[in-house]
């Protein structure tokens, strides 16, 4: 009997896992995504169970936007334990060091000098991903730190090469970038504890949690979450690990060239990924549904 090139190539595939079934379907829904948004996709997925890596353009470099500033929370943890400056410590911010753009710090420093303490400001970097309180904290940690942190992790692509709202450096394609798959290592590696000290790491997936983007809002609202949005013109993107019992994952989803619509598709992508989890979650592993 004579056997086709296509049906031996799926025969081959189908005397493995089951799972790896489901994964292919999986990666069929998120190139389907992504030839319908006027943009293009990138994803990364980490089973924290088994270690399996999920990629669909997964190499590919793309601008973080806000999501660089995991990055940025790491090197303020690693200098305040280094006793560079205490997080207790407070600092008063005055009309000098306003960013534009997101965040909630402008509003209270418009009607007067606001004083907080350092894990204040980390914190409002993350939670309402303000950038006065980046822009600080890239000065007191240091651009330079961010990035030996990064090679000291292995992160090689993942570089912070400006402070938010300098569009000319943005004009000159200095943009802080990263793979989805290193995004996706990053956050593996604080919720493993191995990014940093494991207290940190646990602090700093407990600011991370603070945050509501499109992860939030596509994953059941008793499932925990700690992730990092991002966002500038032509860019969405949003990095993070979601705790579904017995199955957690890390999600990066990364998008840039936008059209004019500006759609997000973090939401559409993480629920696609967290139906793939979710059926994992509740069978053995041949797909029997024992939960």
């Amino acid at each position: 009997m004579k056997w086709s090139l296509g049906f031996l190539a799926l025969a081959c595939f189908a005397q493995g896992e089951p799972s790896l079934l489901l994964e292919k379907k999986m990666l069929v829904q998120i190139e389907k995504a992504d030839a319908a948004l006027d943009g293009v996709l990138g994803v990364a997925a980490i089973d924290l169970e088994t270690g399996r890596v999920i990629s669909y353009n997964g190499g590919t470099a793309f601008p973080q936007a806000s999501s660089i500033k995991i990055p940025i929370m790491m090197a303020m943890f690693e200098s305040a334990r280094e006793a560079r400056f205490p997080f207790t410590g407070k600092l008063t911010l005055t009309e000098k060091d306003v960013a534009g753009g997101s965040g909630h710090l402008n509003a209270l420093i418009a009607k007067a000098p606001h004083t907080l303490t350092v894990l204040d400001l980390v914190t409002a970097m993350i939670e309402t991903s303000d950038n006065t309180a980046t822009n600080k904290c890239i000065a007191m940690a240091g651009m330079d730190r961010v990035n030996r942190i990064l090679n000291r992790l292995g992160l090689a692509n993942t570089r912070l090469q400006r402070i938010m709202m300098d569009t000319a450096a943005a004009a000159a394609d200095r943009e802080n970038i990263s793979t989805p798959l290193e995004m996706a290592r990053m956050v593996e590696m604080i919720y493993r504890g191995t990014a940093a000290h494991p207290d940190d790491c646990r602090k700093m997936l407990e600011i991370m949690s603070l945050v509501k983007g499109g992860m939030r809002k596509a994953v059941p609202a008793e499932v925990a979450i700690s992730s990092k949005t991002g966002s500038v013109t032509g860019v969405r993107c949003e990095t993070g690990v979601i705790k579904l019992p017995g199955r957690p994952f890390v999600l990066s989803v990364t998008s840039t060239f936008l059209g004019s619509q500006q759609i997000n598709p973090v939401e559409e992508v993480t629920r696609i990924v967290y139906h793939y989890f979710e059926r994992l979650s509740r069978a053995n592993r041949y797909g029997h549904q024992v939960q």
